[in-house]
């Protein structure tokens, strides 16, 4: 995709300091561009490579002030970081702008296709199977019997959507994601064996939810998993059965969350958590990297850190103690000394 400077700043809703003209053809990092690239700059950072760089665009907010002279030219908006979201998402959409039907695809007869879709090779679309217009279904995609995929959706290559599971409108689900395998449903037995407790539920992700690749999300014993609106996941998370995340919340990579635990909405949960079963996550709650929560977290709004998991403030007062445990120790160690031998001196006498 080639724009112009001029192009670019319309795009961006911005006032142009520069040549209009000059080609883009690609978003760039302002300390690697080179001829022919947009970059941008928010972080202060990050200022002095604005002098240096060869970038032929630069973005910036509309307070940023030169301190000496550039050779690039200046796209000023009122936020950098939201201007080079929209234009990433320009330049992406050209990449994704494919349509019609691979020869190789497989689309059973009974399957509802509509328009304006891409179904790439090697994708499998099942019995009854609903797809919905402006699809985008890249190659080694499996849509199950009874599967509902909504309009304006994209599964990259290696999505595997069960049968009788919901994809909602405007959803993207990267490479590799697994919606509605089963649940990790075992019983015990009396010879200390376990037996498979079929899974017979659903998954329904609602609208505008995005998947990171390689996430499985496992369908309901009985009833649906529920994925509410506005969700987004990173890479590597694991949804265990029964599961209900709220809308609008946030989940970093390789987080795992286990059987019917209802999670709130605009909660923000960080890398590696592990939140156990049956238990209820208050809205707003943001938990930090690598934390055990095994308890429901009722207050709304409530930070927490660690594992187990504590409000986040008593968690760093907690850790200040425990950097200070060895030479607490040693001056507790040389306190004990110090008055068994005044005992013993005192007994002696």
């Amino acid at each position: 995709m080639k724009l112009t400077v001029q192009e670019i700043c319309d795009l961006v809703k911005g006032s142009l300091e520069g040549d209009p003209n000059a080609v883009i053809n690609k978003v760039s990092k302002i300390e690697e561009a080179q001829s022919g690239s947009v970059s941008f700059l928010a972080n202060p950072k990050y200022i002095q490579h604005i002098y240096e760089t060869k970038a032929s665009a630069v973005i910036v907010n509309d307070d940023f002030e030169l301190e000496n002279p550039i050779n690039t030219v200046l796209i000023r908006v009122k936020d950098a970081y939201q201007a080079l979201s929209k234009l990433l998402a320009h330049f992406n959409s050209n990449e994704l702008d494919k349509n019609g039907i691979d020869q190789q695809a497989f689309i059973d007869e009974t399957a509802q296709i509509g328009e304006d879709i891409y179904i790439g090779a090697f994708s499998y679309i099942g019995i009854n199977a609903k797809i919905g217009k402006n699809v985008k279904i890249f190659p080694q995609c499996y849509v199950g019997d009874n599967a509902v995929i909504g309009d304006n959706t994209v599964l990259f290559s290696g999505v595997k959507v069960y049968t009788n599971c919901e994809v909602g409108n405007n959803c993207t689900l990267h490479a590799a994601v697994v919606i509605g395998c089963d649940g990790f449903g075992f019983a015990p037995v009396t010879n200390g064996a376990f037996k498979k407790v079929a899974q017979t539920g659903n998954v329904i992700l609602e609208d505008n939810i995005e998947i990171g690749a390689n996430t499985t999300i496992d369908r309901a014993t009985i009833g649906s998993t529920v994925i509410r609106k506005g969700v987004k996941l990173d890479n590597l998370i694991q949804i265990a059965h029964n599961v209900e995340i709220g809308e609008n919340t946030v989940i970093a990579a390789q987080s795992g969350i286990a059987g019917s635990t209802k999670i709130g909405k605009n909660c923000m949960i960080g890398g590696q958590v592990g939140i156990v079963g049956h238990i209820s996550i208050a809205d707003n709650t943001k938990i930090g990297a690598q934390s055990g929560i095994s308890g429901n977290v009722d207050n709304e709004g409530a930070a927490l850190l660690g594992s187990p998991a504590i409000e986040i403030k008593d968690h760093m007062k907690s850790f200040v103690v425990f950097k200070k445990l060895p030479d607490l120790e040693k001056r507790i160690l040389e306190l004990e000394k110090n008055g068994n031998g005044s005992n013993g001196k005192e007994d002696s006498n």
